[in-house]
Order: structure tokens, then sequence, then C-alpha cells
């Protein structure tokens, strides 16, 4: 039986392939799209059993050809970035990509681990999964919120499914493997380019009543998030649509800040405080971008209630914890 991994070669499911080695587990059938060849770096010290093109992976899905060989899908293929403006395309990638694989997770009693996101909830400011607190500012995140709506309408209000469906809404996860997506990549991977090129880091100037670099958000480690995906796949009787985040809101100021420090550790250097950092230009301010303004969350924090309720009690890392052992991750490489 095969454990398939879509977005394999992508941030967090590379991580999946990467956690699910670590229990033994090889028999992993690895999809993407690699029209952007760098990707294949995130699996090279993986195992897996097979890879395919997202595209082949589909026709052979329809063609039956994984009838009865396959234990557990985990989706995390899709076009993440928020600022992509071709709807047809979002809608096609991320909506009916995933519909088409709920309809075969269903049809053979396959667990079905998707990624939804903290996009869905839009400018508010309550963060629990309910209808009445969703509201995408984008296209990305409609395309998420509207395959949520299918998975509640057909799995969890109907209560109808043999199978585990089970979405995560991911908060903003950094770690490991994200270097390929460009812009879209974490704060923290940003700063610490920026820090070993320059010397210094950048932050938006305040906005929405925010002080500069205050806007905060739920930031949460990637190797927290392969461990929730983990727990819900030794738990199949569990379905739904669950946060993943920290649970605890932490300004864009923290990220800066424990990334320098972290670099600074790495050369011997003392740590500073932040305002020693804006004091000395190595922490800078920059104007908040015209074009995300009216799109762009200012403050995010999971209510990560219902995951607990749902059992999973692991602790979070918090900012300085998660950034500086990504920091020593990165500087290896």
């Amino acid at each position: 039986m095969y454990f398939i991994v879509t977005g394999a070669a992508g941030f967090i499911g590379a991580n999946l392939v990467k956690a699910l080695n670590e229990r033994g587990i090889t028999d992993i059938i690895a999809v993407d799209n690699l029209t952007k060849a760098d990707k294949f770096r995130n699996l090279v010290d993986c195992e897996i059993a097979d890879y395919l093109d997202k595209h082949e992976f589909i026709e052979q899905v329809q063609a039956g050809h994984f009838d009865g060989a396959v234990e557990a899908i985990f989706h995390e293929g899709a076009c993440s970035d928020t600022m992509e403006t071709d709807g047809r395309y979002m809608m096609e990638n991320n909506f009916r990509y995933s519909s088409l694989l709920l309809d075969f997770c269903l049809d053979h009693e396959v667990q079905f681990l998707y990624a939804s996101s903290a996009a869905v909830y839009g400018g508010g400011r309550v963060f629990q999964e309910s209808r009445a607190h969703e509201a995408p500012l984008n296209v990305y995140g409609y395309s998420k919120f509207l395959f949520d709506q299918v998975v509640r309408r057909r799995v969890l209000n109907a209560g109808a499914a043999d199978s585990q469906v089970v979405g995560f809404r991911y908060f903003n996860v950094y770690g490991p493997r994200e270097q390929h997506k460009g812009r879209m990549a974490s704060v923290a991977f940003h700063h610490f380019n920026q820090y070993r090129e320059s010397g210094k880091v950048k932050l938006f100037e305040g906005c929405d009543g925010y002080a500069n670099g205050e806007q905060s958000r739920d930031f949460v480690s990637v190797d927290d998030v392969a461990k929730v995906n983990l727990f819900f796949l030794d738990h199949p009787d569990k379905s739904g649509i669950f946060n993943v985040g920290s649970g605890r809101a932490q300004p864009f100021n923290d990220i800066a800040h424990a990334t320098v420090n972290a670099c600074r550790s790495r050369e011997g250097m003392p740590s500073l405080s932040l305002a020693e950092m804006v004091t000395q230009g190595i922490v800078e301010y920059v104007e908040f971008p015209a074009a995300l303004k009216g799109k762009y969350q200012s403050f995010t924090q999971a209510d990560i209630g219902a995951l607990r309720g749902a059992g999973y009690d692991a602790p979070f890392a918090d900012v300085a914890t998660g950034v500086t052992r990504y920091i020593d991750w990165l500087a290896t490489r």
C-alpha cells in the first residue's frame, strides 16, 4: 500500500515525505510539477518509491491505476501565491484537483489529509473554524475556502464518510525546504539571506494601526506541522477541519530579532535587543507596499481549541525556539 504526497517537492510536502521516512515508510509516491526544477533538491535526502508529474497522476487516478493500492493521501499540492491574479488557474489547481482526490478517497476509503489555509479568514479578528468567521481577501484564500465548504457539506455535515477526511488550516509556516518559494518564502528565510548579504534585515512600516514591525501573525514551525499531520494519520477515526498554528500571535519584529541573534550567535557575537538593532540600523523599516493594502492580514492567531479537543496535546515551538533551530539548519546549507 502506498502513501501519496502531492506537492511532494514543495515546502510542507517535502517535510512530510521526510517525516514519513523517519518512521521507516518509503512506499511513497511523490507527486508534483517540476516545471520549476530546483524543487527537486527538497527530495534529495528522502526515499520514495516513485515520482509522478501532477497531470500524469491525475490521469492514473481517473484510469483506476491506484484503486485498492493507497493507504493515505497527503494533499499538499497547490498554488500558494496569494498575489496570483489568474483565478481560472487558481481554481483548477487548488479546487478542482482537490475535489478529484476527495472523490477518489471517499470511493476507496482512503485517508485524505489536505492543506487548507488561514487565508480563508481574510481580515477578520476571530480565527475559529466556523463559517461566520471566513471571508477570504484573495482568490487563493477563496479556492481553499470553497473546497472546505465542499468537505463540510459532503463529509462533515453529512456524517456519511467511511474514511477519514482532515483539512489543515495552516497559519504562517516557516522552516527547512522552502528556498524554492522565492518571494512567498517565510520572513525568517528572507531575513537570514538579507542579514548574510548586507548585515541588516527589512520589515514593513506600521499599517492598520500597528507600529513599525508590530503587525502580528501566528508563526508555526514546519516541524510542528508535520507532527500534526502524522497525529491524524495515526488516528483515522478523527475527521474535521482544524487550525494548525501555535495559538499565539507574535510580531514580525520577533522574527527579525530571533533571526539576527541566531546569526550573531553563530558568529560568536553577543545578542542585541530589538531597540539596539534598530538604533544600529540592523533592523530597517520600509514603506508598506501599495499593492498589499486591503489584501493583507495584519493579525492572525489560530484558535487551536478544536485541535486540542481532537487530542493533539504536543507543544508548539515559539518564534525564538523555532527560528533559531531553522537558522542553524539554513547556515549548514
